[in-house]
């Protein structure tokens, strides 16, 4: 099953671009997952072992919030053209929507001075103020603002911080028994180090760590089977667990939603093959990867630790869309 692709895989971890890699290859009933290389490399060398639990980074995005967003679209207790400024009145532009936000259109995009250095709330209130760019509604510029917002939407629906939300309305139902944002450190693959400290357990993304549960755009850790299940369920194989969203609606996601053909779907970025629909595809910062083929039901889990022990690590971008393409390449006819 795409021995090319697994090949790219073995080679992250045998060319040192990450210490180790669990990764899980889906061919409609079929599936393949492996798990080799290191743990950690610093402070001390340890082992990768099957069951442990990732950083996911912004795989949190369409796990979570995207999910949680749609199962409101669906419900018809939102609409995608609903104004953001409908939910969030502190946000000052008439004409973002939530579609923007969902495909990186929305252009809201600035600098925030000593951003990481201030507490949740003046951090919530300096995104707020954020402007719409010239890019608005024209190009994709992707960035973890539009899902934050998001998030905070979710919040003013529900009346519970969107992790909490994202537990009781995705990690639970679809019974994800590994997918947390409150792992235990024992069980958990390392990134890199803040202020000397490992980050095991610890979310690495500054904007989640200061704004905890509050944050929709990253934070979620989780175990190679969850992702397996996730992918499952998302390609319909999975009747056992309970429709969150339509097999009707995920069908539609295969498509550009954006008004310019950006490639960009609802939370997800698109892939193209040759012929056929294109992916759902999306990445972390951390070393995460899913890719999801409807019409052929494949699929590619890909995780991880690609900033540790150093956080400068451009080499595993260009190994990550080489394996990408691969695995498009091996897609079966």
């Amino acid at each position: 099953m795409y021995p090319q692709t697994q090949q790219l895989l073995h080679d992250l971890v045998t060319q040192k671009i990450v210490p180790g890699i669990s990764y899980a290859l889906i061919n409609r009933s079929e599936v393949l997952t492996q798990t080799f290389g290191w743990r950690e490399l610093v402070p001390q060398r340890q082992q990768l072992t099957p069951g442990l639990q990732y950083d996911l980074a912004s795989l949190t995005k369409v796990i979570g919030t995207t999910t949680v967003i749609l199962q409101l679209v669906e419900a018809k207790r939102l609409a995608l053209t609903d104004t953001v400024q409908r939910f969030l009145p502190e946000f000052q532009d008439e004409r973002v929507q939530l579609w923007h936000l969902l495909t990186h259109t929305s252009g809201i995009a600035g600098f925030i001075p000593n951003r990481d250095q201030l507490p949740a709330a003046e951090l919530k209130a300096a995104l707020l103020k954020l402007p719409v760019t010239s890019t608005f509604g024209r190009k994709v510029v992707y960035t973890d603002i539009g899902l934050l917002y998001l998030g905070w939407i979710i919040e003013t629906i529900y009346q519970q911080p969107v992790q909490q939300v994202i537990t009781e309305q995705v990690l639970q139902p679809l019974r994800l028994h590994d997918a947390t944002f409150t792992p235990d450190p024992a069980r958990c693959v390392p990134t890199n180090t803040r202020y000397g400290q490992l980050l095991q357990g610890i979310v690495h993304d500054p904007k989640a760590r200061v704004l905890g549960e509050h944050c929709g755009s990253a934070g979620l850790f989780a175990s190679l089977t969850d992702l397996q299940q996730f992918a499952q369920w998302y390609l319909g194989q999975r009747p056992d667990l309970p429709q969150l969203i339509s097999r009707a609606f995920i069908k539609k996601l295969y498509a550009d939603y954006t008004h310019h053909q950006l490639g960009r779907s609802l939370g997800w970025d698109l892939r193209y093959p040759r012929q056929g629909q294109p992916l759902l595809y999306h990445t972390g910062y951390t070393g995460t990867m899913l890719m999801l083929d409807d019409e052929l039901q494949q699929g590619l889990i890909v995780l991880t630790n690609r900033v540790h022990p150093h956080e400068q690590n451009n080499a595993f971008l260009d190994w990550r869309e080489k394996i990408a393409q691969q695995f498009i390449a091996e897609l079966p006819n």
